[in-house]
């Protein structure tokens, strides 16, 4: 029998994904979340809808059936050091509200593993690159200083490939997978805190869920590699898609944010490619863009970036500023990536004005 662990998500909505594939492979997890989101997850489930092989429609997962536990609570309500591993899936900006950085600091202080589900690596995971000053890439964060007190060894990075959304007619428990690709996770320093992501990948690779009598395979998987490098295959897909989706006056989706310009697109891609490579990373370890321009079809919304920054936030993730800031450090420059992170200042300095 293998172990059971207890895993700790702060954000509920890549967490709730990543957390119901846990749950389904007989795991104990606890989301960490805003109180209706609590008082919702806790009474009806955590609800996730993905596409599945062979079958009509989407599957619905429901937390309440599951043969492990997900539940929710506060970030006050919540023991860091009860946990085996804790994932970080809120958004940067956020980790700088206080009652979030006040668990945070907790986190850190516990000393347990901890894995990123953020588009935005934590400033700590950085520190585990020997080719970039890390301390210079502050600017790009709303609050750096929440990272100070990680240890690098203990903590690593997982992109969050499958593209996921709340609908917007539905209650906030209720999650729609749009893409349903895998989540990539770099290994830990330690083998002994790799195996439990190891351990985590086996049992959701095992999950068969029976839908009217049909066991199928789900989709959306925890694949853990050796490289570091790995998790970092979404920041071309960022700045050719997501983060070019902000134009001067408004928004436009991802699929017209690549498709429109495809060259242009292929163009900066590759950029953010060979700036991985020049870090010390391995091409074969990224995507080819023509995988992701064949994906990015069938994104028809602005990314999540753009929406936060049409809704009038006072800060996004900035990822399009660390990209840039790192790419200086080797000395490459690109005006497509200078122009997108002029328009992203523009529109958060309208909405702080």
């Amino acid at each position: 029998m293998s172990t059971t662990y207890k895993i700790l998500i702060l954000g509920a909505s890549y967490g709730s994904l990543l957390g119901a594939k846990m749950a389904l492979a007989g795991h104990t997890v606890k989301l960490v979340c805003l109180p209706e989101e609590v008082e919702l997850i806790n009474s009806e489930g955590a609800r996730v809808r993905l596409a599945a092989r062979g079958i009509d429609g989407l599957v619905e997962l429901n937390s309440q059936t599951m043969a492990g536990d997900l539940s929710a609570d506060g970030p006050s309500d919540v023991e860091p050091a009860d946990y085996d591993l804790i994932a970080l899936a809120m958004q940067e900006p956020q980790y700088g509200v206080p009652a979030v950085s006040e668990l945070v600091a907790r986190v850190a202080a516990s000393g347990k593993p901890c894995m990123s589900i953020m588009n935005m690596p934590p400033l700590t995971y950085l520190h585990r690159f020997s080719g970039i000053d890390a301390g210079s890439l502050r600017g790009s964060y709303t609050e750096p200083s929440v990272w100070d007190a990680f240890d690098p060894a203990l903590m690593t990075l997982c992109s969050p490939d499958p593209q996921a959304f709340r609908p917007p007619e539905e209650k906030i428990n209720v999650l729609q997978v749009g893409l349903p690709t895998n989540f990539k996770a770099a290994r830990f320093d330690s083998d002994a805190n790799t195996a439990i992501l190891e351990q985590l990948e086996a049992d959701i690779q095992a999950i068969r869920y029976d839908v009217d009598g049909k066991s199928v395979e789900l989709p959306v998987k925890l694949r853990v590699h050796d490289s570091i490098f790995t998790p970092l295959a979404k920041w071309s897909m960022l700045m050719a898609g997501n983060y070019r989706c902000v134009q001067e006056d408004a928004m436009r989706p991802i699929k017209e944010a690549v498709h429109s310009d495809l060259a242009a697109s292929q163009l900066v891609y590759e950029w953010v490619v060979d700036l991985c490579e020049k870090m010390g990373g391995d091409r074969n370890d990224l995507v080819p863009f023509e995988k992701y321009a064949n994906a990015a079809l069938s994104l028809v919304n602005p990314s999540s970036a753009a929406r936060a920054l049409a809704n009038g936030a006072p800060n996004i993730e900035r990822v399009d500023r660390l990209v840039q800031t790192i790419a200086a450090q080797f000395g490459m420059q690109s005006d497509v990536v200078d122009e997108t992170v002029g328009l992203v200042d523009g529109w958060l300095e309208k909405n702080r004005a």
